[in-house]
C-alpha cells in the first residue's frame, strides 16, 4: 500500500458512517417498494408508506439509536472532501428518485386507483420530492457544472428550482436575520412562516437573478437566467408526463409538489428559529456563527439527509460536502432530529412549549438578542421579561 492509499484508508476510517450514507437513496428505494407492494397486493396502508416513514419511523429510530457528535480530525478533512465515493452517493440519489418519480407517475397516468390508492402514492412521492430538495441543496453548493445541474434536476419534480438561486445566494447572506424569509422567528407558527418563505423565496430569487444579469449587461428574461433554466427543467418534465398520461395527472403533479415543497420549508422552519445575528456598530450583521443555527446528531436523520442537521458548519463552509460537517459544542441543539421538529412544527402549540424555553435560554433570558415575530413580540417580552 502506497502512502497515498494508506492516508486515504486512515481517512475512511474517522468516518464511522461511511457506508451507512448509501442508505440516502437505499432509505427512499425501500419506501418506494413498501408503496407499490400494498399497491400490488390490496395492502393500501402501506400505499402510505412515504408519509409513515418520515413522520413516525424516522424520529422513533432517532431516540432508539442516538447520537454521533464524533468530528473527524482536521487532518483528514481534505482527503474525505476528495473521496468520490461521497459524491456518488448523491448522484445515485438522484437517478433513483427521477426513476421513482417517473414510474409512480406512469402508474398514476395508466391505472385506475381508488381514491385511498391516489393518496397513498401522492402521499409517498410527496415525501420522496420533499427529501431529494435536500440532496439538490447538497449538490447546489458544489462549484461543479455536473453537480449544479443535477441539483436542478433534482428540484424539477418538486416546481422548486428557484431553492437553487434563492438558497446559496439570499439565505447564506441573510441567514438568521429578520430580512430573510427562510428564517423563522419566535413567535411566528409554521403555518404563518410557510406562506411568507414560499413567497418570499420566489421574490428573492427572481431578484437576486435580475440584479446579477444587469450586472453583466444581459436580460433577465434569458436562458442565462438561472432561475428560468430551474423552471424549464419542470416544464419539461411535467409537460413530458402530461403530454403522455394526459391532464389527468396535473392534480398528482401539484399535490406531491406542494407536500414536497412544505417538507422542506418545515426543515428550514426549525433550522434557525428564533436565531438572530446582531447589528455591528456599522449597521451591518456580524458575520454567521455556530450559534445561529439549530443543530442535532441524530444519527438516523442525518443519514437521511446527508449530515443536514450538522447546520453550522454548513453556514461556515457552505461548499464543505457532508461527510466533512462538523459538530460544534457552542451551537444550540434540538430536542430530537428534523424528522420529529418537522412532527412538532405541525402544531404550534406543542412547537413553542418545547422550543421557545430553548431560545430564551440560549440568550440567557433575554429576547431582545433573538428574532421576534412582530405581531408577538410585546406579548413575548412581557411574558419572558428580560433580566434587570
Amino acid at each position: 500500500m502506497d502512502t497515498a492509499d494508506f492516508t486515504l484508508a486512515q481517512a475512511r476510517a474517522h468516518d464511522r458512517k461511511r457506508w451507512l450514507w448509501p442508505m440516502g437513496f437505499g432509505i427512499i428505494l425501500i419506501v418506494a417498494a413498501v408503496a407499490l407492494t400494498g399497491w400490488l397486493t390490496g395492502l393500501t396502508p402501506l400505499m402510505f408508506a412515504g408519509p409513515i416513514t418520515v413522520y413516525l419511523l424516522v424520529p422513533l429510530l432517532d431516540l432508539a439509536i442516538g447520537k454521533d457528535s464524533t468530528n473527524p480530525p482536521e487532518r483528514v478533512l481534505d482527503i474525505l472532501e476528495d473521496d468520490p465515493f461521497y459524491r456518488y452517493s448523491t448522484y445515485i440519489y438522484v437517478l433513483v428518485q427521477m426513476a421513482l418519480f417517473i414510474g409512480v407517475c406512469t402508474i398514476v397516468g395508466t391505472q385506475d386507483l381508488t381514491g385511498w390508492q391516489w393518496l397513498g402514492f401522492v402521499s409517498t412521492i410527496g415525501m420522496l420530492s420533499g427529501i431529494s430538495i435536500n440532496t439538490a441543496h447538497e449538490l447546489g453548493h458544489k462549484n461543479t457544472v455536473v453537480e449544479s445541474w443535477l441539483a436542478k434536476i433534482a428540484l424539477a419534480p418538486v416546481a422548486y428550482g428557484h431553492f437553487y438561486v434563492e438558497h446559496n445566494y439570499g439565505h447564506h447572506r441573510r441567514v438568521a436575520t429578520p430580512e430573510d424569509p427562510a428564517s423563522a422567528r419566535m413567535g411566528e407558527s409554521f403555518w404563518a412562516f410557510l406562506p411568507r418563505t414560499v413567497v418570499g423565496s420566489v421574490r428573492s430569487a427572481w431578484h437576486i437573478e435580475a440584479r446579477r444579469l444587469a450586472r453583466r449587461g444581459r436580460p433577465v428574461w434569458s436562458l442565462h437566467n438561472e432561475v428560468l433554466q430551474a423552471w424549464a427543467m419542470t416544464a419539461l418534465l411535467w409537460g413530458t408526463l402530461l403530454l403522455v398520461f394526459g391532464l389527468a395527472l396535473l392534480p398528482f403533479l401539484i399535490v406531491q409538489a406542494m407536500l414536497g415543497a412544505s417538507l422542506l420549508e418545515a426543515v428550514n422552519y426549525a433550522e434557525h428559529y428564533g436565531l438572530l445575528r446582531a447589528r455591528r456598530a456599522d449597521g451591518r450583521y456580524e458575520r454567521c456563527r455556530p450559534e445561529h443555527s439549530w443543530n442535532n446528531d441524530h444519527i438516523v436523520t442525518n443519514i437521511f439527509l446527508f449530515h443536514l442537521q450538522r447546520h453550522s458548519d454548513h453556514h461556515a463552509h457552505p461548499t464543505r460536502r457532508y461527510q466533512s460537517l462538523r459538530h460544534f459544542d457552542e451551537a444550540p441543539e434540538l430536542p430530537t432530529g428534523y424528522a420529529g421538529m418537522i412532527v412538532l412544527a405541525y402544531f404550534p402549540p406543542l412547537w413553542y412549549r418545547v422550543m421557545d424555553p430553548r431560545v430564551l435560554a440560549h440568550y440567557q433570558g433575554d429576547l431582545r438578542r433573538a428574532n421576534l415575530q412582530p405581531g408577538a413580540r410585546a406579548r413575548l417580552l412581557s411574558q419572558y421579561p428580560p433580566p434587570a
